[in-house]
């Protein structure tokens, strides 16, 4: 028999948990039962969904739904591993818009969430951490295809390290990576790109993607005219910089860590749960 919309309403609200950094979340097992899912094969593939959503929405999937393994008895004493998920309060509200629309259940979760979730909008769209994130991603891919660039024009692998170096240097009045990093107060052992904000991020991306670009349309070929390129590219980077009047990226602070902060979110900070 279908549960009224209120009493649906209030077991979610029942089953909410807090994390120790003040985050509501849901174990997925419990969300099962309301939602009206008989087993977890079946719920197991809604979340399944509700991930892919999570990420092409450009979330961090790992921050909103924290995989746990939990022990259950079995009977005679005997127990065995039981998979389950801490789930965020987007998580619950993506699952809800994956779920089986012909249920009561469902519908009435979507309702609930996707008001709770447009309460706390802000929560819910990327925050700066993940967006810095996806950006210095973007940085490391055309670093990539630059580095390819790079090879055929003929930059030997073990010359990689300087040519890279020598993209900083323009853009940074000759400042190669090491010496960035002691201007700024990043530890050595530290990835530059992890550590500096996106208005920096976003100059780098236009040097390498730039970069690359001359490489190929000009038809850049031998070593030393790669890394030649890949200087001067960084210099005119910096000249543009200087005309619309920004800062100077040496001069912008640094940023912490973007791995230190990723393991501060909210998924790995949900509880262990055990039963």
């Amino acid at each position: 028999m279908t549960e009224p919309a209120h009493g649906v309403i209030e077991k979610i609200k029942s089953l909410r948990k807090t994390a120790e950094n003040g985050a509501d979340y849901w174990m997925a097992r419990d969300i099962m039962e309301v939602l009206d899912y008989g087993n977890w094969r079946d719920f197991r593939e809604v979340i399944g969904r509700a991930q892919a959503s999570c990420e092409k929405a450009g979330h961090f999937v790992d921050n909103h739904f924290a995989l746990m393994h939990q022990m259950v008895e079995i009977g005679s004493g005997a127990k065995r591993e039981r998979e389950n998920f801490a789930l965020s309060k987007y998580a619950c509200y993506l699952v809800a818009m994956n779920g089986d629309t012909s249920k009561p259940e469902i519908a009435t979760a979507q309702a609930y969430f996707v008001e709770q979730t447009h309460r706390q909008e802000s929560q819910l769209l990327l925050s700066e951490e993940e967006r810095r994130a996806q950006l210095r991603d973007r940085v490391r891919a055309a670093n990539r295809r630059l580095s390819g660039a790079a090879k055929d024009a003929g930059v030997r692998n073990k010359m990689f390290g300087v040519f890279h170096d020598e993209g900083y240097k323009g853009l940074y009045a000759g400042l190669g990576v090491k010496a960035i990093k002691a201007r700024k107060g990043i530890q050595e052992k530290d990835d530059l790109l992890d550590c500096i904000g996106p208005t920096e991020l976003a100059a780098n991306e236009f040097r390498v993607t730039q970069a690359e670009d001359k490489l190929r349309t000009k038809g850049i070929r031998g070593e030393t005219n790669a890394i030649r390129t890949h200087r001067e590219v960084g210099i005119e980077v910096r000249k543009t910089i200087q005309k619309i009047g920004g800062t100077m990226p040496e001069n912008l602070p640094a940023a912490p860590s973007i791995k230190k902060l990723k393991k501060k979110s909210v998924a790995p900070q949900l509880p262990t749960v055990k039963e």
